[in-house]
């Protein structure tokens, strides 16, 4: 099994530097090490089904048998693929500047060897190098998915347990900055908590379309060579090797009307369900942040951590920072391949190629962000004195109760009066008090009425926040 290598101050990138710890179960899935695996896996297995698949179809088999000690020699080469044999193959790319060419030429040269030695010629056979390499990526996109499903699906679950832990905890709304009509603590996370599962589901249903038409897309010269086969049925169930296996629950499905390339649709509809998880956690990263700026939250002190290299106090909330900066990267690059990937001058060029070696940072900056959000979470405590403090000193916020119960009592000016007694002012309770007892004097209010605006309170008036 492929080993992360350590730490580097050397690279580029700060995924494979800075943070490479914390995505080392992403480097066995996205890098070129683990490209060239893939495609040493496309490429055995479709040499194994030419004789299995067309056998199983009722037609005649072209390539002899390969019976399982020699299937199984041909699968350690992807089962046991080692730093060596990704030398070797950059060893053939040297030559052939084709980096799927150098795979072919690795697994020829690891058969020739073997009682392969018969069916070298058969590798690769009637494919182009577009056949290995979308698959080759799905299998990619549908291992890291899994990894980032089960980052989302767990953090999801953490701000779903934040949220149940204080649902009763009633707290000063803000809206445009201000003070305003009281929430629960628990229902603001809540919300993110349910719109982050209705997205987890979503990409739980995802699939991705793969193509294995030849350089063109219909398999011109297998059907030249063998017009008795029908290789579009041997298309699907060549496909359906790819979905008894790996740890992922994303599907592949055959796209029959493709060019050289498959056009990347479904890629770019997964990329889209990412931007709107890392979007909603943007703006939970935001909230929390503020969150502890308002001192709703306090967060725990770290044994021998600094927060500033001058003021010793200071205790930053760095892992929503981190996180916020993180998602907005990975944001970027999956946008960026949703406009791309599915645009092709005419059969194919390039540019795509290119674009895809880029997916392990997205996934990367996406699993970093996620792991500091739960990092963040399990440093928090409520504040709960600061909250209670909190309402206290702002008991404008019942105002709208007030204005909506004395219009409904016949007091049409309900909301000019209120307007008038707490626009931009402090209010207390002593204030609203005194403005009960004017309304029964001056506006006839009922002194039932009077008791029901008295039981109002900034701890209470928090609506039906039930879930």
């Amino acid at each position: 099994m492929y080993e992360v290598k350590n730490f580097s101050g050397h690279a580029i990138s700060p995924v494979d530097g800075r943070y490479c710890k914390k995505v080392e179960e992403l480097s066995e899935i996205f890098s070129e090490f683990a490209l060239m695996r893939y495609r040493v896996y496309v490429e055995v297995e479709y040499l194994i089904a030419l004789h299995s698949i067309i056998r199983d179809m009722g037609a005649k088999p072209f390539v002899r048998e390969i019976n399982p000690a020699e299937c199984e020699l041909l699968r350690n080469l992807y089962l046991k693929f080692s730093d060596s044999d990704l030398a070797a193959i950059k060893n053939f790319e040297r030559t052939t500047n084709h980096d799927v060419k150098a795979v072919e030429y690795f697994i020829r040269s690891r058969m020739s060897e073997t009682s392969l030695s018969d069916v070298i010629g058969f590798v690769h056979y009637g494919k182009t190098s577009e056949d290995i390499n979308n698959i080759a990526y799905a299998l990619m996109l549908r291992d890291g998915t899994a990894i980032l499903q089960q980052a989302y699906e767990d953090l999801t679950e953490e701000i779903g347990k934040l949220a149940e832990e204080n649902k009763n905890v009633a707290m000063l709304a803000l809206t445009h900055g201000q003070p305003a009509s009281p929430t629960a603590l628990g229902w603001e996370m809540n919300i993110f908590a349910e719109r982050l599962k209705l997205l987890n589901k979503r990409q739980k249903d995802s699939y991705l379309s793969v193509k294995w038409g030849g350089a063109t897309g219909a398999d011109n010269a297998l059907y030249a060579a063998h017009p008795e086969i029908n290789w579009r049925y041997f298309s699907i169930n060549f496909i359906d090797v790819f979905n008894n296996g790996g740890p992922g629950t994303m599907k592949f499905v055959l796209n029959d009307y493709t060019n050289q390339i498959e056009p990347h649709d479904t890629y770019a509809k997964l990329f889209s369900i990412f931007q709107e998880e890392n979007n909603i956690l943007l703006s939970f990263a935001q909230n929390m942040w503020g969150y502890i700026s308002r001192e709703v939250f306090i967060q725990k002190a770290v044994e021998g951590e600094t927060g500033s290299s001058t003021m010793p106090q200071k205790i930053n909330p760095i892992n929503f920072e981190n996180a916020e900066g993180n998602l907005g990267i990975a944001n970027a690059l999956f946008n960026h391949f949703s406009n791309k990937l599915p645009i092709s001058r005419f059969q194919r060029d390039l540019s795509d190629s290119t674009v895809e070696r880029y997916f392990g940072v997205a996934y990367a900056s996406t699993l970093i962000a996620l792991k500091a959000l739960s990092a963040g979470l399990k440093r928090l405590s409520v504040n709960h004195v600061h909250i209670h403090e909190e309402l206290d000193n702002h008991w404008e916020v019942i105002a709208e109760a007030y204005q909506v119960i004395l219009r409904r009592e016949g007091i049409t000016e309900g909301y000019e009066l209120l307007l008038k007694l707490t626009k931009g002012k402090r209010v207390t309770k002593k204030l609203l008090y005194r403005f009960i007892d004017l309304a029964i004097k001056e506006y006839g209010l009922s002194a039932e009425t009077a008791q029901e605006l008295e039981k109002i309170t900034p701890h209470n008036y928090v609506g039906n926040r039930n879930f």
